[in-house]
């Protein structure tokens, strides 16, 4: 697979929550090597429509980010809840915990970001880009960066298209540390994944 490209939000693949009880735009899912697994972890983009139980998902760490809408309450089974509100709230939990999503106030859109926690570690940040942005790869490790608004342009000589809202940029490292250059306003999603 290339060391860096960008995914046009237009070509996310949309598919059923694996309950049924939703969609998803799949952004990204990174093939695990162990046969036992589809992917070590998953980019994707949640609609959610009417209030609906999430998908459980052993062995796996999420954070969720609420993209639109008015807000999504989580209520897990231990008692917990947590509300997600405009703009961009987040929260990180175990894909074992059982929990109904209930909308606020009308439909949102939540980015959700899934990792297998014995195969890689990923953290993220919302982060404002304001002129420019340097991304450092190391090997072993992947960058993915989401446009929340504005747009964004890599160096010249990247090969890389501009990023527009709602595109995603994987860049991945090779055998020796990269360095992208971004340049433009907007804010960003910024995820790193990093091989255990």
């Amino acid at each position: 697979m290339d060391a860096a490209r960008v995914i046009a939000a237009a070509d996310y693949q949309r598919e059923r929550w694996r309950n049924g009880a939703g969609w998803t735009r799949q952004v990204h899912a990174q093939a695990s090597a162990d046969p036992a697994h589809a992917w070590d972890w998953r980019l994707s983009i949640a609609e959610i429509e009417a209030d609906a139980p999430f998908s459980v998902f052993p062995g796996v760490e999420r954070e969720l980010v609420l993209l639109q809408g008015e807000g999504l309450r989580l209520r897990f089974d231990d008692g917990a809840t947590h509300t997600l509100l405009p703009p961009h709230d987040r929260l990180r939990f175990a894909g074992e915990r059982a929990l109904v999503g209930e909308l606020v106030d009308g439909p949102t859109l939540d980015f959700n970001l899934m990792w297998r926690r014995d195969a890689v570690d990923a953290q993220l940040w919302h982060r404002p880009l304001v002129g420019s942005l340097a991304v450092f790869v190391d090997p072993g490790t992947t960058w993915a960066l989401h446009q929340l608004s504005g747009q964004a342009r890599f160096e010249a000589g990247s090969g890389l298209p501009p990023l527009q809202p709602g595109d995603t940029a994987l860049l991945r490292g090779g055998d020796a540390r990269r360095r992208h250059l971004l340049d433009g306003g907007g804010e960003l999603l910024v995820i790193r994944v990093s091989n255990l």
